[in-house]
């Protein structure tokens, strides 16, 4: 099995082919191709590359499959004698990538 440990937007996500991962927006367009070359792992049968911080020459490319939305995030604040009643929510934005190819060179 072949997979990598990328870094993309600050947060560390396991990248195994063929499969996806949902990183922070990017601004790509859905079917474009996006190399991710921030790769801090790479692990292929019973060979480990470590990186010092980044394994050299190694490229993850993906492809966007969607832009989606995360779960919904509530907020309550509510103070009970100054009458004080503040609810907000929030949805985070997300770039699906679809894992095409690990590459060392």
């Amino acid at each position: 099995m072949k997979y990598a440990i990328v870094e993309s937007g600050g947060k560390q996500y396991r990248a195994v082919e063929g499969t996806t991962i949902d990183v922070d927006l990017l601004d790509v367009e859905v079917g474009h191709e996006v190399k991710l070359a921030e790769v801090l792992l790479v692990v292929e049968d019973e060979k480990v590359q470590v990186g010092t911080p980044s394994v050299k020459g190694a490229v993850v490319t993906t492809s966007v499959v969607d832009h989606i939305k995360g779960p919904k995030v509530d907020t309550f604040k509510y103070s009970p004698k100054k009458r004080i009643r503040v609810k907000s929510g929030h949805r985070q934005r997300y770039t699906r990538l679809k894992i095409e190819s690990i590459n060392l060179e």
